[in-house]
């Protein structure tokens, strides 16, 4: 079954917190989850939407059990808990994640986001940045994408948090064309 409806839908109800038109494509998802490969601690993936991200992890030999999903909108979340049971899935604002138990014996390795970034208040920003690395292990490494020339995370943040950028490259048969960055601490 097709996503793009509920996903139409989704953004029609909440353009700012959904952002997107239609969900991400495959090849942005493969994208994204290049440099995950199946080893120790969880994947926390934020803003996983109907899972297309979450699909490309689970290709690459993450279990289910090794994904921490955080999900504001209840319905995408309720998608997720049929499409990857024994995932750990968070109805939640990602925001919050520093403030939520961390259920997990180990730290994440990584963070895939496709949380609509620039859409946000920096103070916003700041704040999910500051959960998921505190969920994430010194040599992990966060991925977002954009659909614009720039890391969509302002310097100055960036720089508050101790993190630098390096894009990963372009999709450019996503629908829009979209770039990947990985953000790792100094």
């Amino acid at each position: 079954m097709s996503d793009v409806l509920p996903f139409f839908r989704a953004w029609a109800a909440h353009p700012l917190r959904i952002a997107s038109v239609v969900p991400s494509g495959k090849a942005l998802g493969q994208l994204i989850t290049s440099e995950v490969s199946a080893g120790l601690g969880p994947v926390l993936e934020l803003g996983p939407g109907t899972g297309v991200f979450t699909q490309a992890l689970v290709q690459r030999g993450i279990p289910n059990s090794g994904l921490v999903l955080v999900e504001y909108t209840p319905q995408f979340a309720q998608v997720l808990l049929r499409r990857y049971p024994g995932a750990d899935v968070l109805c939640m604002d990602a925001a919050r994640l520093r403030h939520m138990p961390w259920r997990h014996d180990q730290q994440a390795r990584a963070v895939i986001s496709g949380l609509p970034l620039l859409s946000m208040p920096p103070g916003k920003v700041l704040a999910i940045l500051r959960g998921a690395l505190s969920r994430l292990r010194a040599d992990g490494s966060f991925y977002q994408f954009t659909y614009g020339l720039r890391c969509p995370i302002h310097e100055q943040v960036l720089d508050r948090v101790g993190l630098v950028s390096q894009s990963i490259g372009w999709v450019f048969n996503n629908f829009p064309p979209a770039q990947v960055f990985r953000l790792t601490r100094r």
